[in-house]
């Protein structure tokens, strides 16, 4: 397998739809192993809308370039509750890559 699945948890703020099914944010990404570009995504947001942005957002970005760059578009374009947890998903995701990383290289 070429791919690798990795998974970024923050906590969500209250007030929100997808509180009353999960206390936690989750984003999901399948990455490639060789490129770090992520294949496809999801996360645990209510609507469609919502995990269709994030998808959108992060399909075809390489790990290589950090997780900076998709924060930044959050924090610039969502304005909706849950843009800290997005964030702070993100930047898990991508502390998870890293490890992944780490690992793959020792063994």
């Amino acid at each position: 397998m070429n791919t690798v699945f990795i998974a970024g948890h923050a906590r969500l703020p209250s007030g929100m739809a997808a509180k009353s099914i999960y206390d936690t944010l989750t984003i999901t990404a399948e990455i490639d192993k060789k490129y770090a570009v992520i294949v496809t995504a999801s996360c645990t947001l209510a609507t469609d809308h919502g995990r269709d942005y994030v998808e959108q957002l992060l399909r075809g970005y390489s790990l290589r370039d950090g997780i900076e760059g998709p924060v930044q578009e959050v924090k610039e374009h969502y304005r909706g509750k849950a843009g800290n947890a997005l964030a702070s998903a993100l930047k898990d995701l991508y502390k998870q890559y890293e490890l992944f990383k780490g690992n793959a290289q020792s063994s």
